[in-house]
């Protein structure tokens, strides 16, 4: 029962009393019997307005909470010249005031944190109390290249990829690197805040691809300069000796020396092939910085294929390509990214070796290149080594031609990858 009402059935229950009480004790004297009745009614009038008086700190009471339950902190009440009720109205409207003003800094900070979180250069995963994956950045999802959709709400350790599988088995504070597919490294690292008494976990995905392409450059252009300075130093003399020995005809008169004289020739041509083989790692380090200017990709694309049409002819492989109909512009080194082209269409030859197809995709809805051949594809160990400086699968191979793509295209700030296709076969893939 409201306390309302009890109050009401009490003052009815006493009033009704008094006039029974009134009507058996004067009911033989008529004016005190009215007076009574009078002292009755007047009874009645100040019950009810206390009853008003009382109950109105209550409807406001009601009222407060109820606008504190829909969560709506602009409801404040004017004061009524009353002072038990204003007392009350003061306390209410300062409160709500204080409630207004902290949603507002919450909001704010909420607002600025997820700004933050989004447009971090760092990709973060947010994982909630059951270790499901909450939230994922921009810049996680660009690492991963998934969609939101297909990791949130999933638990890490039921995603498949070597990623979520050292996610879920890192430690809060711990570190690793991982290098994902292509040529992109990153550093992960665990950590996490109390929240309402329990962890809440997050990891960092930090790209490092750009330090570490920095420093193994830095490693191998110095050894490739003091290799280049010896040998060149070391085969001018030498070759400048074969070469006066080999013009001087008395030397060769006599035909046992014939012999003699074809290796001679043997170790000249191998000491050229050899200062060859260093100008193109000299090549590698004294690449220089791309000249950006307006270039139709298009257009390059098709000259490059123009340039290849004869060595694909001699392996028999096929090079299909639609050039778009329209222009595609970008803002490029025509030159640098020419030798880009050249190198990636010539590993899909040596993968195909002969009678192939290489698929060559310029999609300017989406702004992509892919470069598809049907060769023998890579392994999972290969994947793991590709745009790895001198690192190669071919017997004869200096593993300089993935670097050298590497180079080129992060110069230009563009995102690629290198994938096995299932079945045989591999994508390169450019992002504009």
């Amino acid at each position: 029962m409201r306390l309302r009402t009890k109050y009401i059935l009490f003052v009815s229950i006493l009033h009704v009393l008094t006039l029974l009480l009134t009507f058996y004790i004067f009911k033989d004297n008529r004016l005190y019997f009215i007076l009574c009745e009078a002292l009755v009614i007047v009874s009645v009038l100040i019950a009810w307005n206390l009853y008003r008086q009382l109950i109105q700190p209550l409807k406001f009471l009601m009222s407060g909470i109820e606008a504190i339950k829909d969560q709506d902190f602009n409801v404040e009440f004017l004061s009524t010249g009353k002072h038990e009720v204003d007392q009350m109205i003061g306390v209410y409207n300062q409160m709500i005031a204080r409630l207004r003003t902290e949603r507002t800094i919450q909001e704010q900070q909420h607002f600025f944190l997820e700004k933050l979180i989004n447009t971090s250069p760092t990709g973060i995963i947010i994982l909630d109390f059951d270790n499901n994956i909450q939230q994922v950045n921009p810049k996680a999802l660009q690492l991963l290249q998934l969609d939101e959709n297909q990791v949130v709400k999933r638990k890490v350790n039921e995603l498949e990829g070597d990623v979520f599988n050292q996610i879920a088995s890192l430690k809060t504070g711990e570190t690793k690197t991982l290098k994902l597919i292509g040529h992109v490294t990153v550093k992960l690292q665990r950590s996490h805040f109390i929240d309402r008494g329990f962890p809440r976990h997050f990891v960092m995905m930090e790209e490092m691809t750009a330090e570490i392409i920095a420093a193994e450059k830095n490693a191998y252009g110095k050894v490739i300069r003091m290799m280049a300075h010896e040998v060149n130093n070391t085969i001018g003399p030498v070759n400048s000796i074969l070469q006066s020995a080999l013009s001087t005809d008395t030397l060769w008169q006599d035909a046992d020396t014939a012999t003699l004289r074809e290796a001679l020739d043997v170790a000249m041509s191998r000491n050229y092939n050899l200062n060859t083989f260093m100008r193109n790692f000299a090549d590698l380090v004294k690449l220089p910085e791309p000249r950006k200017d307006k270039t139709d990709l298009g257009k390059l694309l098709y000259n490059v294929i123009t340039l290849m049409e004869l060595p694909a002819k001699d392996r028999q492989i096929i090079i299909e390509y639609n050039q778009p109909g329209m222009p595609f512009f970008i803002h490029a080194d025509e030159q640098l990214l020419e030798q880009a082209f050249v190198n990636i269409i010539k590993n899909a030859f040596e993968s195909i070796g002969n009678n192939g197809q290489v698929h060559i995709n310029l999609d300017q809805i989406n702004r992509s290149l892919t470069i598809s051949d049907n060769g023998h594809g890579i392994t999972d160990e290969e994947s793991a080594l590709l745009f790895t400086p001198f690192f190669s699968t071919k017997k004869d191979g200096q593993g300089i031609g993935l670097t050298l793509v590497r180079e080129i295209l992060t110069g230009h700030g563009l995102a690629f990858s290198l994938k096995g296709i299932v079945g045989g076969g591999a994508t390169f893939c450019i992002n504009f």
